[in-house]
């Protein structure tokens, strides 16, 4: 079977793409140094430990394995964080990815898929975002992701790394079969935040703003289920080996929800109340994003199957009530 080497496999969005490639028939082989993914997500594959910007132990598991191909999550992805650390997103984002494409392209290695974010759009309100729209972000987590697609295109007409690139809007939903899914430490993410005022694990859900341009003053985002995100990159492993070219996708249903949207649905899903306080804005978020872009569905075939906000949050529902990883 062919190995496919799984960068941050451990984490939430990682530890769902493993699932999806044994399924597909691949061996998923988890490098992650465990920062902030788990040990216990990894149940698909052989796991690796180890640090993107440690190239003796990237040469080590290439060596070892000889992938075909490397699907790249691991990074530091918390906006407000990266907002007063932009050094630490630099140094981790950028430097840890330039070190596993030195690897990549020594083993030779040449076929990867990126995890990027919409975040390198910026604040570009009332703008339907597609592929084409310029990058301008507004934070170092943004900055560091647009970054890195930069250093893919520049190792691509040197060395021959070809790529597709992931821009993602919000992911959200867990495993609907129970197996992994969303937990960090700290948590940052509104769905399991917001499941966690649910239930008693914190008093309430803080909005992080209620003055913004929209609607009902929050935020809007788009949200796609992590099943249909991960089965975006089979497709796109899938792509790279039928010796098609390197592209960019955005991958997004369209259809934006503000905070408060997002809050009503899980009063419906849960059938309890969501204690709520409203608090100041964070620095670094837009008023909206939200994808226009059908490349995705037109090139790939990808569809997003699950990404009601009824089933996400559903399925997020489900796995909070079944319990999480222990360190």
């Amino acid at each position: 079977m062919k190995s496919i080497l799984v960068t941050g496999g451990a984490g939430y969005i990682g530890s769902h793409a493993c699932k999806a490639l044994r399924e597909a028939g691949y061996v998923p082989v988890t490098y992650d140094n465990l920062s902030t993914g788990w040990e216990d997500a990894v149940k698909f594959g052989p796991f690796e430990k180890g640090d993107l910007t440690d190239r003796a132990r990237l040469d080590q598991v290439f060596a070892a394995y000889q992938p075909q191909a490397i699907i790249h999550f691991a990074a530091l992805s918390q906006v407000g964080e990266s907002t007063r650390d932009p050094g630490l997103y630099w140094r981790n984002n950028v430097a840890g990815s330039l070190t596993l494409f030195e690897a990549a392209v020594a083993a030779g290695c040449l076929d990867l898929v990126f995890s990027s974010t919409c975040a390198t759009y910026g604040e570009q309100d009332n703008v339907v975002l597609d592929e084409t729209c310029p990058q301008h972000p507004i934070n170092a987590y943004g900055g560091s992701k647009r970054a890195v697609e930069d250093i893919l295109r520049d190792f691509e007409a040197a060395h021959g790394l070809r790529h597709v690139i992931f821009r993602y809007f919000n992911v959200a939903g867990a495993d609907p079969e129970g197996e992994v899914g969303e937990f960090h430490q700290p948590e940052t993410h509104l769905v399991p935040l917001m499941l966690q005022a649910v239930d008693g694990q914190r008093d309430a859900l803080t909005i992080f703003g209620t003055d913004y341009d929209t609607p009902d003053g929050t935020c809007i985002r788009d949200y796609v289920h992590v099943k249909d995100l991960v089965e975006a990159h089979i497709l796109g492993l899938r792509w790279l080996k039928a010796d098609k070219p390197s592209e960019v996708f955005n991958l997004g249903t369209g259809t934006g929800f503000s905070v408060r949207e997002v809050v009503d649905h899980a009063r419906g899903v849960t059938n309890r109340d969501v204690p709520i306080v409203e608090g100041q804005r964070r620095a670094g978020d837009c008023a909206k994003l939200v994808s226009g872009s059908t490349k995705a569905q037109e090139v790939l075939g990808w569809k997003a199957e699950h990404s009601s906000l009824e089933e996400m949050i559903r399925d997020a529902w489900a796995w909070h009530q079944t319990g999480h990883y222990e360190k």
